[in-house]
């Protein structure tokens, strides 16, 4: 009994539809994955003074650091990279968009031959692959998460890029700080070295320590020049940030306070960071990109109809009574070699390499964020445990001063107690350099982003 031609193109699609079923993608559900990931994280412990902020702009209250951040928006020139990638997969989706419309092209001939009349052809072609599996419409639909997730990565390093200039404009106040300290060194320094030298003068101190106090000022001046060295550099690496070597850059004399950022609950601080974003979109890309592949297996149908006309003259070839045929080709891969397999095969492995990279982003997320809690933390009992320091060693220095005058102790004695509390007090700017450094690390972290 033979079929009739319906029920054979029925049987046909039927066909093809089990064939489908058979070769489409067998990832996991990845969705459900990344939210068991999510689900254990404990809750942010709370930080003393912590304050609710939507940018980070609203850590620091200066309109010359918003001014600075502005300008390195808009000039930095790694992030103006990052921005034309992400116009050019822009540009990629439009392309897999116009994939999926018919396209049309025409052309345009002359034939002459010897003692013949010569012969032109005008053609017109419309072609079109019928999205028969939504292979074309999978191919969009990547390109589009490839967007998105280019997007993210943008927002990501604008995020990133202000918060260096926010920390490299601290940085700048610390190292003049220092500068400042270390000046003030070297004067008591030298305050010590002349009475040392009146006292050596009129025979009542050694040359030893006329030496010793010497040396003291020589390297406290070597010291100095250090510092202002790193501040030149700070501020040539925060010039670089802002796109312009040649910008003049006003060095604050105080630091200004830095708000304490208020930790929301796990989810909440994740859904923000646009680096977790970016990675999920690669799963979902890396996802779509697999059912392509996996189409790829399948039969494709391409529709062509195409209008051609013959004449003797070119105006009369120009389509004015054509000829139209339309032609249906149906083609299936038989044979490859296993590339097509293959590739649906890496297709898969590649969408669980990007789940793999999510995790790995998930995990650095979160030790950022209580990395920069702890150190709040920590710094916070460091500044107050070296502030007593300071204040108790200020104190001895006033007495050793006097007794050094009174020849009560030594030279060396005197000097100890000076480095000792010039050192502290280094250490105490530095301290606060961090701390106020470290709120911004936090801010970003906690996915607070620039405006």
């Amino acid at each position: 009994m033979k079929l009739k031609p319906a029920c054979k193109q029925f049987a046909m699609l039927l066909c093809l539809l089990t064939l489908s079923a058979c070769v489409s993608s067998s990832n996991p559900d990845y969705r459900a994955m990344v939210q068991q990931e999510q689900a254990k994280i404990a809750q942010w412990r709370d930080l003393n003074g912590a304050q609710r902020i939507t940018i980070l702009g609203d850590l620091i209250r200066s309109d010359e650091l918003d001014s600075l951040v502005d300008k390195g928006l808009a000039a930095n020139p790694g992030l103006a990279q990052t921005l034309l990638t992400l116009k050019i997969r822009q540009a990629k989706y439009r392309q897999t968009k116009g994939a999926r419309l018919p396209g049309v092209s025409a052309g345009f001939s002359a034939l002459k031959e010897e003692d013949q009349d010569d012969v032109y052809t005008g053609t017109a072609t419309v072609s079109w692959e019928l999205d028969l599996w939504q292979k074309l419409a999978d191919g969009s639909k990547a390109a589009s998460k490839d967007v998105e997730e280019q997007q993210m990565l943008y927002q990501s390093a604008r995020d990133t890029l202000a918060a260096e200039i926010m920390t490299g404009w601290l940085g700048l106040t610390s190292a003049k700080k220092n500068i400042a300290i270390e000046q003030k060194r070297i004067d008591v320094l030298e305050k010590t070295e002349n009475y040392t030298r009146q006292r050596y003068g009129s025979g009542l101190g050694t040359l030893e320590d006329l030496d010793s106090a010497r040396s003291a000022t020589a390297s406290a001046r070597a010291t100095l020049e250090e510092y202002k060295e790193t501040l030149a550099q700070q501020q040539r690496a925060l010039a670089i940030l802002l796109g312009d070597p040649d910008v003049g850059i006003t060095v604050p004399e105080y630091y200004t306070d830095v708000i304490v950022p208020l930790a929301d609950l796990p989810e909440q601080t994740l859904q923000r960071r646009p680096d977790l974003k970016a990675a999920f979109l690669a799963i979902e890309s890396a996802g779509l990109n697999a059912d392509v592949a996996y189409k790829d297996l399948l039969p494709s149908i391409n529709l062509e109809a195409s209008l051609e006309d013959i004449a003797s003259t070119p105006g009369s070839a120009l389509l004015t009574s054509p000829v139209w045929s339309l032609l249906g080709q149906l083609t299936t891969p038989l044979f490859q070699g296993g590339q097509l397999k293959a590739q649906a095969r890496i297709a898969d492995l590649e969408t669980a390499q990007a789940f793999e990279a999510y995790r790995e982003t998930l995990y650095t997320a979160i030790q950022e964020i209580e990395d920069a809690t702890g150190l709040e933390r920590s710094l916070g009992k460091q500044q107050a445990h070296v502030e007593t320091a300071l204040a108790k060693a200020e104190d001895t220095l006033v007495q050793y001063q006097k007794s050094y005058r009174q020849g009560l102790s030594g030279m060396l004695d005197l000097l100890t107690v000076q480095t000792q509390t010039f050192d502290l007090a280094i250490q105490l700017n530095n301290l606060k350099y961090e701390r106020l450094a470290n709120r911004v690390t936090l801010g970003l972290a906690l996915g607070i982003g620039a405006k």
